[in-house]
Order: structure tokens, then sequence, then C-alpha cells
């Protein structure tokens, strides 16, 4: 039986499935894109654009009025905004110009309430080689498609397998020396460590089981507004690493998430070696 999505969420997955439209039809033509460099390993391609494009359209037609912050073309609407989506069009952009099919659309939903507080109340993350479309809503559940998501049940470090994105170039020294260290820490206490690339789909994966967990540093709000939602949804945790909510997040964001059983000692690891512990 098919599952009554929200206005919300009906229109947060319009607005993806079409975005991906084009989006499969330039990944099947890669190699003909016109590719620009933003900065060292970070690439923008036309499809980005194009999708970042469609995406805004498909939310601004359905819902005018509300905030946009976007990875290609950052923050616009008003800055006392009610509504405020959050969105990368294209995650795992270095992925997808490879020709490699780990790539994904994330789309979260911030709200502020009339004390001021911002929470997070929806977000999806949708790959579209695979046609999974992983989302949730606060109060409703986290679902693959129409199949209700758990995170998973594993209790040891020893049988758990985690996800991090490796830095290709690290903001500071004390950074980078914090990550090996974390790094160093956990691998001989784990099954596996895994970097696949996208941060969304990892949190996407978190939430479905496939990971116990996931870490990393300096990310941007539309890397993990589509994620976090569905990981807490799906009953994990997820915090900064030292274990502050990430609903109203700074540009700048460290995260650590995982199953309910694993999340303490795996937010310890990684405040144990964080910079202002280092």
């Amino acid at each position: 039986m098919a599952i009554r999505l929200s206005p919300h969420m009906t229109v947060m997955q319009n607005a993806a499935q079409k975005a991906a439209r084009s989006l499969l039809r330039d990944f099947n033509e890669v190699e003909m894109l016109q590719v620009s460099i933003k900065g060292p390993g970070d690439f923008v391609s036309q499809a980005d654009i194009r999708a970042e494009k469609t995406i805004r359209t498909e939310l601004e037609r359905a819902r005018p009025g509300y905030g946009f912050l976007m990875e290609e073309s950052g923050a616009s609407g008003a800055e006392n905004w009610s509504w405020r989506w959050i969105v990368d069009p294209l995650d795992g952009t270095t992925n997808f110009l490879h020709g490699i099919p780990h790539w994904a659309i994330s789309i979260g939903l911030q709200k502020r309430n009339p004390n001021g507080e911002i929470e997070l109340v929806a977000g999806l993350v949708y790959n579209p080689i695979a046609n999974e479309m992983f989302w949730a809503e606060k109060g409703v559940g986290a679902f693959l498609n129409d199949r209700r998501l758990r995170v998973s049940a594993r209790r040891d470090l020893s049988t758990s397998v985690f996800a991090t994105g490796i830095p290709r170039v690290m903001p500071t020294e004390k950074l980078g020396k914090s990550f090996v260290k974390t790094v160093q820490t956990l691998m001989p206490q784990i099954a596996g460590l895994r970097r696949f690339g996208s941060a969304a789909l990892d949190l996407a994966w978190v939430a479905a089981g496939r990971y116990e967990g996931f870490w990393e540093f300096d990310l941007k709000p539309w890397d993990v507004a589509g994620g976090i939602i569905i990981i807490k949804e799906a009953g994990g945790y997820v915090t900064d690493h030292h274990g502050n909510a990430l609903d109203d997040m700074g540009l700048s964001v460290d995260i650590v998430a995982a199953n309910a059983a694993l999340f303490p000692q795996m937010r310890k690891i990684v405040e144990d070696n964080t910079p202002d512990k280092a």
C-alpha cells in the first residue's frame, strides 16, 4: 500500500525527481559535460546548475515566500523566514564527473517557530541511479520509498561498519591531525571504515542500517540537512562532536551520527580527538 505523502513531502519529492531526470541524462554523457573549477578539488558542472534551477523553480512555485539556502546560489529570501529549504542538487559531484554511480539530491526543510527556535522538520536524500528515495518528516518516521527505516541494531563496535569523509585539504593542520587521530583510535575497534564520496548518502545509509555510524568535519548545511532528520526519525542520533543539536547549524558543520547503542561511544571518540582537545 502506497504511503500518502504530506503536501510538503509531495513537493520535495516531485522537485527531486524532476531534477533527477536531467542529471541522469547528463550522467550518461558525462564526458561531454562542461566543467569549471570552483577551487582545488571542488568541481561544479552544468549539471549542478541545471538541477539547482529545476529544484528551486519547483519549490518556489509550490511554496512562494519560503527562504532558500542552496549549494550553488547561496542564501536568498527574507532574513526572517518562517520556512527555509536547504538544497544540494548534486551531492557527490566528483563521483558524478568520474562516472561513479554514487551521488544524490538532498533537500531539507527548516521551520522557525514563534519563539525563534529553528528545527528541521522534513528531509529527503534521493539516489536516482538506484531509484532510492530516503525521506522523513518529524513525528512521521523515516522511509526508503514505501518501506519504513530503522537504524542498525548492532551494539558492538567490533561488528560495526562506519563511514566518513576523508578530506582532501584540511582547513587547519590541527583539524588534519584530529581526523587522523580519530581514524587511528576507531579503526582497530571496528569491522570496517568506508569512504564513498557522498555525505548525504552516508547519512541515509546510517538511517537504513547499512552503516552503524558516520562522522565528518567541516561539512556544509546542504550536505547534511536532508539526512539529519532521516536518521533521527529512524531511531538514530545526530549531533556535532560536543553533542549539540544541528537543527540550526552554521555554515561549517561537524557531525557525528550513529545508532542509539553506539552513538555515545562514537561521539566520545570523535570529541576526544577534535581540535579543541588535541
